[in-house]
């Protein structure tokens, strides 16, 4: 399944900047995929009709984080769900440092007045 084909209607979106560690850099890159499959992939699934996740690299721009995830969930219990399970694992200020947390609605201060979404 794509990221484009959720499940479910997201209801909101957190923006998680994170910072690789010294731990995570150390480890070689198969490690690394390695450790994704074990760990973080098993948490995706559990949550897969509910969250939906996307990886940025921002590394080459930024100092203070090296990747964003953006997380798209179909309510906030959702979301708080993934989470407390990301919490129990290395993921979480071990392997990265949970830098911000930016929640937000996408469109809302269109839907909030009954307007139609400004694009471009």
């Amino acid at each position: 399944m794509t990221t484009n084909d959720k499940p479910f209607e997201t209801t909101l979106t957190v923006f998680m900047l994170v910072k690789t560690t010294p731990e995570w850099l150390g480890f070689s890159i198969d490690k690394r995929f390695d450790l994704l499959r074990e760990i973080f992939t098993p948490i995706l699934m559990k949550h897969a009709a509910s969250v939906a996740l996307r990886f940025f690299d921002v590394e080459f721009y930024a100092a203070r984080v090296t990747d964003l995830w953006m997380w798209d969930a179909k309510d906030h219990h959702s979301y708080q769900l993934l989470v407390e399970d990301l919490r129990e694992t290395p993921f979480w200020d071990r392997y990265f440092d949970i830098v911000d947390i930016l929640p937000g609605v996408e469109n809302a201060y269109a839907r909030n007045y009954g307007r139609e979404t400004i694009t471009a």
